[in-house]
Order: structure tokens, then C-alpha cells, then sequence
């Protein structure tokens, strides 16, 4: 289709971009009409603004389905933010907001438009890749490109590198373009930025400064088309997100970018392997096996401190814990320091591998120099960018290291000085990629369905210097990764592929010469053996152990029936109050263990634990008895003495302190079952809290409560989720049985109905209760959790009184149960129906769940073994948690320090820190600078509270935000009062006049154009005051301390301020002195002699400006 085909009125499909005039393929909301300029036609005049002749305007298409239609504009307006789109085939005006259209460009009535309505983009969208938006700002045929690096001299990728070969690639660009009769080029601007200001030079540093370079470029109007840079992780992060980012949603090429936070980012194209594409090397490499290598499940991670960009992200993505490698081994040790390392090769090892990033030099270094190698182990060394083991031997140090890089496919080679490395050859074939884009759109006479919904960033392949590109649908690169290996004779060889594109490794040496026995990789735990023993030794052991275990056993029998004896024997009593000592909490903090009555007054409401005979255990309060037993209570005290069973909590005996009367039990470490419920952080649902672990659970209260109801207590009355608490070994154990004597019952949700309608208690209203607490287990939500309602009193109330036969109960869903559910929600209806004659005993029940674990227990799994299984993930995830807490702690104590940071000069900060206290010092000569707002009384009696907070909030974070551009610490705002000083904590030499007065005029500047939100147009004055010469300066308090200034300098300040006037800065005599006496281009003019309060008369002068420079400071009013 020709140029006059699609201009033709009859014809509404949309047009290739032949002009410098803007074109968008933007990711569009549903609803959403967005529109692009028409290329002029032959005898149309081009002006910024088009006439009404030459504007016509066409919708872009997205969707894949529906026709383009033609409309004309109704009501647009730049005021009103929105027009209408009259359809020319009928119908209703389309709504049309003017933030939907692309560029300045607003239409006017009666333009002719062509438009298609887009749907609404599929809810999944997270993971997909979605079409990146492509801004052309062009100009005069030539398609701008914005080339932002860190520009450091130092990283390999920086602004002085990078740029040349840039240049080379627009310059081939430009030839293909003429080969192909492609009427346009492309051009690029170079924007770099440092961090050489602070104290972690390079990527760690530069977060903002990319942002900073890119506001500057829209604010000027030089976003071009697409973006190439920045490599570091953290300056992309910041343009590419989309909560925290920059946003401008145009195409960002970056070689770099590694870190895992830059993962499917919709703008983002990287052209080197990010961190996720190492990670899924690692993961599926460690669980590969063939005749080479075995599968392993442990590794050791080396991270020094001050490694390069990529080693940094790499590692990472290996080191945290949340990631899919650390969830794919069984475990990692992470090494930080050259000490760590070395010891974990001396000592007995967690694992024989050992993951670093780095070069083969590293390797040495870390071998002390030493060519020596250790067959047993094996060092994976990620180097991808670095050709040397294709161009050069190896060496012995080398001989037990396998290394990941790159493919053999460069047409360049490394040098040492960055004349040629990885990153430029990146940037150099990310121009030919664009340009092919580029080329791409334009030969498309018309954006049809088929070739619009295409990414042209996405599932695209590429001919470059550095050899074949892959972009995979998220925008990284698929590589063949090579795993290298050192022969017998020093020779780098290829003994593993790894295809990122479908994570694939590839046997590539199948007969390896390597230095690791019988041809085989190490692997990653060492094998355990037993040599030396002769045969009569071993026979001697055995039957010394089968001795010893007799011996044992015969006295285990003695004990245990001596035992049993003395505890028949046993009788109630009170505990001596001096047999208990109280235990620490976290809630009261106990200096002395002395024990005496004063301290349990002081502590019987908080602490409830206590050691006696040299065990802990819990106190529980027996009111409202008075520790005078009667005798049907001291026959029930006694019972309770004798019970002694695994899953019952033991009881001691009772105590009497201050008048009150506890009960001693032992003490389940891990709290009540309840607790354990609620903590879906420590018991994690999927890995240990799993339907096998729930129904031990249920089992323990079933055995227990089977012990406890054949024994002479004969019944609980109080069970509850509340009253079953696990002990360290992850044991069930009830507790609050026996005292019914002595409590009255309860009445709560876990109270059977019949003795909710009548008190009492029952061993068939244990069993319902039971069942309560089994449905707590089952689906670890609230007790009696149902979404029928939510109230207690209701829910018990529907228990009581049931409507028209209809049971009220707890929500069971037997209809998405698995069949293993199904049978325990089966008895646990049983165990809480209406007639108690038909729920089973605990003997039954008990004996329901034994065949239920046996029947689905396929590994056929001991008891024991269940159990030791369970703790090992515990401590496991315990150790994730760790980790975690760890990382988290760390963030919140940086976040602390930026905090401390704001509130106070850094040397005070550090000073703090260290030693708790900030010696206050005098300075020979700082300038201060004070203002307040003029009228401030009359401008709040005309607000509110409210809009004063938000007038001084606008005000005062603007000053703030020109305070970052000067050498100068902002002290305090006391109202509507703003004090600022130059030249301490800091010495500056006489700088600080300077920073002072320019941040005065950049103030006063700002302020000609401020405006109150809820009084617009009503101008807003301040004045301002400045003086220079000594003063003491130091921290005052102990809680919320403040660094605060003192001496007659800041009172003479104060007095520059108040005698001013109305957008002036009021300078005293000082001021000028050193201002004349380094010579500065400042300009002022003499007030005269004005009286200070305290200081009589003096002569100062108005600062009017700098020569050479337009502030455009407002007019002062002359009355």
C-alpha cells in the first residue's frame, strides 16, 4: 500500500512513520483511544502547532479483532482535559481524556480522526510480556537514542568506553539503512554521571543520578526514542518499576541490569545474561546427574566483600534465601570473609563445592599462591565475561575448578585498558538491535493486526559483534552457557552446555581427562568410611555393648518400679514458696534471683514461670480458692498427683504466694496448641504443618485424653486448644484436668451443648470438645470458625437452642475433601453430634486414628522416625527464618541510620553511635540564615489547621530540596521560622558565605513563584536575614537530642531577620566583610544604618544577585 492509499479519506487505517512527528505504540488501559499525528501531505506547511489543515490525527491499533473507524472532534479542550469523538457511521460521542494522547498536541473542532477502542488487557499481565512502548522524538529524519552510564573512567562499562563504539554502531546502522533505501538515522546523546562525591563509589552509589538525568532530558525535551543504559541494578531499578520508578514508558537497553528486582520489567531489554539465567543453571545443574556427575544437594557460596557489578547480582541470586536455588538444595553455606573460606577447607566440610564469582587469579589468591590442588573438592568458578580460556593455557591451580562463561562467539578480543570488553560489544549490538526495530517499523506500509500485536523487543534474534542474540518474552538474553574444565594438560576444555533458553545441559567432553578420580565429578558431601578395625576387635565391641545395654536395661526395670512405688506413696501438699525460684521474661526483666516474698509481689501478675527441682514450670492461678482445701479437694489433688503419662502435662503440686494459690505443672516450651495454630511463619502450612503432622496432633490429644479418662480423674471438663501445649519435642501434652473440685466449668465454644443447656461435665462432652479442636487443626482457621457468623454469643447461642432440628456446628467441606481428609472429617462429625450416646469414646477414637496413620503412611514411617523428620524441618526453617529476620533487621537498622542522618549532621551520627555522647564544640566562623513568612498570623486565621500544615509542607520541602544543592545543615523550622547554617559540623573555609547567599537567592527565587494551593493567587512573602561569625554548636538531651547552635551570631541572625523586609535578604556588615574579602560576584546594595536590638546601630546591605547570573527574584513591595 502506497503513501496515498493510506491518506485517502476512504480509506481510516493508520500510517507508517516517515516524519519526525511522534509515533506511539503505548500499553493501553481498557477504554483508553490513543492517537498519532498523521505524516504531512504534499503542500502542507509544518509548523510546531499545525494548522487546522494539516492536523488529522489516527488511533493506534492494539487489540486483535474489531474495525477502525472515523470520527470527527467535538469540545476538545486543554483547559477542561477532554473532548469527543463524533462517529461518522452514528451512534453516540466517544469520551476522550487529552492525558490519551500522545505528544502536546491537542485536537480542535471539526478534525477528521480515525480511532479503534482498545479492550482491557488480560488480568495475568505479570509474567507476560507485554509491548513495550517505543516514543520517536525525531528530528529532521533521525531517530534519537538517550545513552545514560555511569561515566567513572573505572568500570567497563562507562561513559568514555562505551561511547566510540556506539558511534561505530550509528555509523553501520546508517550503512544498512542506505543499502535497504531507509530514509532516516539515528543519533544519540551521551549523558553520564558520577559518584565520586561518595564514600561507595560505582554502582552501589548510583541510585537517583539516572533519574536525575532523565528529568532533566524530558524536562528539556530530549527523550529520544529508546534508552540505552544504565548497567547497574539499582539506577535501573529506579526507571523501570513501575510502584517506585520513573515510568517514563519508553524501551530501555541495558547491558547489565543483573539483579533479580529488574526480572520481568516491561520497558526493560538486557542484552547480557541477568542473575535469573545463572540461578537456573545452578538449579538445574546441581540436580543433574549422568555417568560425570552425580546429583548434589549441598554447597558452599563464597561472596567477598568489593566484587564486581555482575558477581555481586549473581551471588545474590544464589544467597537469598527466599530464591528458587536456595529452595532447590538441601543446604548452603554462605562464606563472607578469606578467613571463613579458608577454615572450611581445613575443617570437616558441610559440602565439597564451593560456587565463587570471579576471575582464575581469585582462585589463586584464595589458594594463597599455591598451584596445589585438592582432588576431593570442586570450586565452580562464574566468569562470563572474560575470553581468556578460549585464547589461553591454564595452569595448575586450576586443575579442580569448572568454569561458567560465555560461549565462544566473540569477533572481538579483550583487552586489558576497556578499548574492548563484553559491556561495550553489548551496547555497541544493542544499536543494531534498535536500528533493526527501527527498520522493522518502517518497512510496514500499514500497523495491521498481525504485526502490531508483535513486541518488537521480545522473542527477537539478532546478528552481533558478540555473536548470535536471543531475547526470550521477558527481553533477556538466551545464552549456551559452557562449563570449562582444565585437563591433564593445562588445556581450557568444554565439558558441559547449558541452554538458558529451555534450562537444557548438554554432555559436550563424554571422556574428560581431569584430575578428580575415576572420571567422575566429586561429590558434594564426603563418603564415610571404616578401616583399621580388626574382626575380634569388632566382635569385642559388640559384645561389650551387648553387656552394657543388659545392665542398663536391668536397672531401668529397678528404677522404674522404685519409682512407681514412692510416687503411690506420694501425698498433697503445699510447695514451699522458697523451692521455687522465678524465671526471667521477655515481659520483666529480673536482676536478682533472690527469693523472697516481695518478689513474688512484684512479679506474681507477670511472670507465671518459676524452676523447681531443677525443672521449669508454669504457674497456674486457682482462684478463687484460698489454699484451704476440703477433703473431696484433696482426694482430687492427690489423684492429680499420680498421673504420669507422655501426653499429660505433670502436675507438682501446689504454692501459696502473697495470699494467692497457683497450681505447678510442667512446662510445654513451644506453648499451647492454639498458639502453634496461629504462627504460620514458624510452622510453615506446606512444609510442616502438613495433614500427616495434624493428624499426630490429633492422635496425642486422643491418647491422652484415652489415659486420662480410664485413670481416676475419669474426666477433663476443660479441654480446649488452649489446654494442649507441645512440649521441644514436639509432643502433644493436655493440661487443666483436675480441678473441676475446685474451678467452676466453662462455658465456651469448646462446651458441648447439653451442658451449655445444663452445667456439668462429661467424658462424651470431652469428646465434643474434641471434635472442636480437631476442626481448629484440620483447617487451622479461628474455633468454631464458621462463615455463617462471627460473634461468640451468637454462634453459642445456635449451640443451646438449635432451629428446627438443624444442628449448628463448625464448617466442615466435605465437598472439596481429599479422600484422606474425608475420613477424619467423618469422625469428627461423629465426635460432635447432637446425641451424645453416639458420639465414640477416646479408646475408639484413638484407635480410628492409629488405622487412619498406618493405612496412609506409605513410606510405612515410624513414630520416631515421623517425629525427628519433623523437628529436622523445623530447625530448617528455623534457620530460613533466621536468615530472613536476619536481612530484615539489617534493612530496618540502614533505614535507622538514613533516619539519623536527616535528623543530624553525620559526624554527630557517627559520634553517637561509637561513644553515646557528641562533645560540644566552637567554630571560629559560620554564617547563619534565618526567614520567616510575612503575615504568617493573618494567612492561618483565613485556613484551617489543616491547609497551614499543607502551606508550610509545600514550602518547606522545597527549601529542603534546594538545601541538597549547597554545602549547608539545616538546623530546625520553629512555625513558620526556617534556620539554616554554613560551616559546621563541617569546616568549609570561607565557603560558607557563598553556599549561604546562593541558597538565599535560590530561595527568594523560588519563592516569585509559589503559589498556596487554598488561596490561589494570594503571593506569599518572607524575609530574610543572614550574618556571619563564631559559634558553639553540640547536642542537647538525652531523648529526641538536637543539635543545636549557640552564641550571639544566631541572636544577631534573628535580629537580620525580623528588621528586614518583605523579599529581601537583609546581609550584615560580617557577611559583606568576607564577601569582599574572597572577592565573590555577588551583588548588594547599602541599607544603611539599622538598629538591632542589643547591638545598637549598624550598617548592612541587601544582597540583590550574582553578576553573570539571572536569578529572577521578585519585585520587594515598596510600601
Amino acid at each position: 500500500m502506497t503513501d496515498s492509499d493510506t491518506s485517502s479519506s476512504s480509506d481510516p487505517l493508520l500510517h507508517k512513520p516517515h516524519t519526525s512527528l511522534p509515533l506511539s505504540f503505548p500499553f493501553l488501559r481498557g477504554g483508553s483511544h490513543v492517537w498519532e499525528r498523521k505524516p504531512p501531505q504534499a503542500g502542507d506547511t509544518t509548523s510546531p502547532l499545525p494548522t487546522k489543515r494539516n492536523r488529522s490525527y489516527s488511533a493506534t491499533v492494539r487489540s486483535r479483532s474489531g474495525p477502525v473507524f472515523k470520527g470527527v472532534c467535538k469540545n476538545f479542550s486543554r483547559s477542561q482535559g477532554h473532548g469527543f469523538i463524533r462517529p461518522t457511521h452514528g451512534g453516540e460521542d466517544i469520551f476522550v481524556h487529552i492525558s490519551d494522547i500522545e505528544g502536546e498536541y491537542v485536537p480542535v473542532e471539526g478534525d477528521e480522526v480515525t480511532y479503534k477502542v482498545c479492550p482491557v488487557p488480560p488480568k495475568n499481565l505479570k509474567f507476560q510480556a507485554v509491548e513495550v512502548p517505543l516514543h520517536l522524538s525525531c528530528l529532521n529524519s533521525t531517530y534519537m537514542m538517550n545513552v545514560v552510564l555511569l561515566q567513572d573512567g573505572v568500570s567497563p562499562w562507562s561513559m568514555n568506553f562505551v561511547q566510540p563504539a556506539v558511534i561505530k554502531a550509528i555509523e553501520s546502522d546508517a550503512e544498512i539503512n542506505f543499502k535497504n533505501n531507509v530514509l532516516y538515522n539515528l543519533t544519540a546523546t551521551y549523558n553520564g554521571f558520577q559518584t565520586i562525591h561518595y564514600r561507595n563509589k560505582g554502582c552501589s552509589s548510583s541510585i537517583c543520578e539516572a533519574v536525575e538525568i532523565l528529568i532533566d532530558l524530558q524536562n528539556s525535551g530530549m527523550v529520544g526514542c529508546a534508552l540505552l543504559g544504565p548497567s547497574c541494578t539499582y539506577a535501573t531499578f529506579q526507571l523501570v518499576d513501575r510502584d517506585v520508578g520513573l515510568a517514563l514508558n519508553m524501551p530501555i537497553i541495558s547491558a547489565g541490569s543483573f539483579g533479580l528486582s529488574c526480572d520481568y520489567k516491561a520497558d526493560l531489554t538486557r542484552i547480557l545474561p541477568p542473575a535469573r539465567k545463572v540461578s537456573n543453571f545452578f538449579i538445574n545443574f546441581w540436580n543433574f546427574s549422568d555417568s560425570i556427575k552425580p546429583s548434589w544437594e549441598n554447597t558452599y557460596i563464597y561472596k567477598k566483600a568489593n566484587i564486581t557489578e555482575d558477581c555481586f547480582w549473581y551471588l545474590n541470586a544464589l544467597e537469598v534465601a527466599s530464591g528458587s536455588f536456595a529452595d532447590s538444595v538441601k543446604k548452603r553455606v554462605v562464606l563472607r570473609k578469606e578467613e571463613e573460606f579458608s577454615a572450611a577447607l581445613k575443617k570437616k566440610k558441610e559440602s565439597n563445592l564451593f560456587i565463587l564469582c570471579g576471575t582464575p587469579d581469585d582462585i589463586i589468591e584464595l589458594k594463597n599462591g599455591s598451584l596445589d590442588v585438592d582432588a576431593q573438592i570442586a570450586f565452580i568458578l562464574i566468569d562470563l565475561y572474560n575470553d581468556k580460556y578460549y585464547v589461553e593455557p591454564s595452569n595448575d591451580a586450576m586443575k579442580n575448578v569448572l568454569v561458567l562463561t560465555m560461549p565462544n562467539s566473540r569477533s572481538y578480543t579483550i583487552t586489558s585498558n576497556n578499548t574492548m570488553n563484553d559491556y561495550i560489544a553489548a551496547y555497541h549490538d544493542a544499536v543494531l538491535l534498535f536500528g533493526q526495530v527501527m527498520r522493522q517499523i518502517w518497512s510496514n506500509p500499514v500497523l495491521d493486526v498481525d504485526s502490531v500485536n508483535v513486541n518488537y523487543f521480545r522473542n527477537v534474534s539478532f546478528k552481533g559483534i558478540a555473536g548470535d542474540y536471543m531475547i526470550d518474552e521477558y527481553g533477556d538474553r538466551d545464552v549456551v552457557f559452557s562449563l570449562i574444565y582444565t585437563n591433564t594438560s593445562n588445556e581450557y576444555k568444554v565439558l558441559y552446555e547449558f541452554d538458558t533458553s529451555n534450562n537444557k545441559t548438554t554432555l559436550v567432553d563424554s571422556n574428560p581427562s581431569f584430575i578428580w578420580p575415576q572420571q567422575q565429578l566429586p561429590d558434594d558431601q564426603l563418603p564415610v568410611y571404616i578401616s583399621g578395625l580388626l574382626a575380634e576387635n569388632i566382635v569385642i565391641i559388640s559384645l561389650v555393648s551387648l553387656a552394657l545395654v543388659v545392665i542398663a536395661t536391668v536397672a531401668f526395670v529397678l528404677y522404674w518400679q522404685n519409682r512407681s512405688y514412692r510416687r503411690k506413696q506420694r501425698q498433697w501438699s503445699h510447695i514451699p514458696v522458697e523451692l521455687l525460684t522465678p524465671v526471667e521474661s521477655s515481659e520483666r526483666n529480673m536482676v536478682s534471683l533472690k527469693i523472697d516474698e516481695d518478689a513474688w509481689k512484684d512479679t506474681s501478675q507477670k511472670i507465671r514461670r518459676a524452676r523447681y527441682d531443677k525443672k521449669i514450670v508454669i504457674l497456674k492461678d486457682l482462684k478463687p480458692s484460698d489454699g484451704c482445701f476440703s477433703e473431696r479437694q484433696r482426694i482430687a489433688l492427690n489423684a492429680l498427683l499420680q498421673i504420669d503419662y507422655y501426653n499429660l502435662i505433670k502436675f507438682y503440686g501446689t504454692v501459696k504466694i502473697d495470699h494467692e494459690v497457683f497450681g505447678v505443672f510442667e512446662y510445654g516450651e513451644r506453648g499451647s496448641l492454639r498458639y502453634v495454630l496461629n504462627d504460620r511463619v514458624s510452622y510453615p502450612e506446606e512444609t510442616f504443618m502438613d495433614w500427616e503432622f495434624k493428624i499426630s496432633v490429633m492422635y496425642d490429644i486422643a491418647k491422652g485424653m484415652s489415659y486420662l479418662h480410664s485413670s481416676n480423674i475419669e474426666v477433663h471438663g476443660h479441654l480446649k486448644s488452649t489446654n494442649c501445649v507441645i512440649d521441644n519435642r514436639m509432643v502433644v501434652k493436655i493440661t487443666g484436668f483436675g480441678f473441676n473440685t475446685i474451678l467452676s466449668p466453662d462455658r465456651d465454644l469448646w462446651t458441648a451443648p447439653e451442658h451449655l443447656r445444663k452445667e456439668g461435665i462429661s467424658q462424651k462432652g470431652d469428646v465434643y470438645s474434641f471434635a472442636i479442636i480437631a476442626q481448629e487443626i484440620m483447617l487451622r482457621k479461628s474455633t468454631f470458625f464458621t462463615q455463617a457468623c462471627s460473634e461468640k454469643a451468637e454462634k453459642l447461642d445456635r449451640v443451646q437452642y438449635p432451629r428446627m432440628l438443624c444442628f449448628f456446628r463448625p464448617d466442615l467441606n466435605f465437598e472439596t475433601a481429599s479422600e484422606n481428609e474425608l475420613e477424619v472429617y467423618l469422625l469428627i462429625k461423629s465426635c460432635w453430634d447432637e446425641d451424645p450416646e453416639k458420639r465414640p469414646d477416646f479408646k475408639k477414637i484413638e484407635s480410628t486414628l492409629g488405622k487412619i496413620v498406618s493405612l496412609h503412611n506409605q513410606a510405612n514411617e515410624s513414630y520416631m522416625g515421623n517425629l525427628i523428620r519433623r523437628l529436622q524441618m523445623y530447625s530448617r526453617n528455623l534457620e530460613y527464618l533466621v536468615e530472613e529476620r536476619t536481612s530484615l533487621y539489617k534493612a530496618e537498622r540502614d533505614r535507622a541510620d538514613n533516619l539519623n542522618f536527616m535528623l543530624l549532621p553525620g559526624p554527630v551520627v557517627r559520634s553517637l553511635k561509637e561513644t553515646g555522647i557528641v562533645e560540644p564544640e566552637l567554630f571560629e566562623e559560620v554564617t547563619i540564615y534565618f526567614s520567616d513568612i510575612v503575615g504568617f498570623t493573618t494567612l492561618c486565621h483565613y485556613s484551617t489547621p489543616m491547609e497551614v500544615v499543607d502551606m508550610l509542607n509545600d514550602i518547606y520541602k522545597n527549601f529542603d530540596s534546594i538545601l541538597d544543592h549547597h554545602d549547608v545543615y539545616k538546623v530546625e523550622t520553629i512555625g513558620d521560622a526556617y534556620m539554616v547554617v554554613s560551616g559546621l559540623p563541617r569546616r568549609n573555609g570561607d565557603r560558607h558565605v557563598m553556599d549561604i547567599c546562593h541558597m538565599a537567592l535560590d530561595i527568594l527565587s523560588f519563592m516569585g513563584t509559589f503559589e498556596l494551593r487554598h488561596l490561589p493567587g494570594l503571593p506569599v512573602w518572607i524575609r530574610i536575614g543572614v550574618h556571619s561569625g563564631p559559634c558553639a554548636a553540640g547536642v542537647v538531651g538525652l531523648k529526641m537530642p538536637r543539635y543545636c547552635l549557640f552564641g550571639d551570631t544566631v541572636n544577631t541572625a534573628s535580629r537580620m531577620e525580623s528588621t528586614g523586609l518583605p523579599l529581601r535578604i537583609h546581609v550584615s556588615q560580617s557577611t559583606i566583610n568576607i564577601i569582599k574579602k574572597a572577592d565573590c560576584k555577588f551583588e548588594y546594595m547599602k541599607r544603611g544604618e539599622t538598629y538591632l536590638k542589643g547591638k545598637g546601630k549598624e550598617t548592612t546591605y541587601w544582597l540583590t544577585g550574582v553578576t553573570g547570573q539571572n536569578y529572577n527574584l521578585p519585585t520587594p513591595p515598596t510600601a
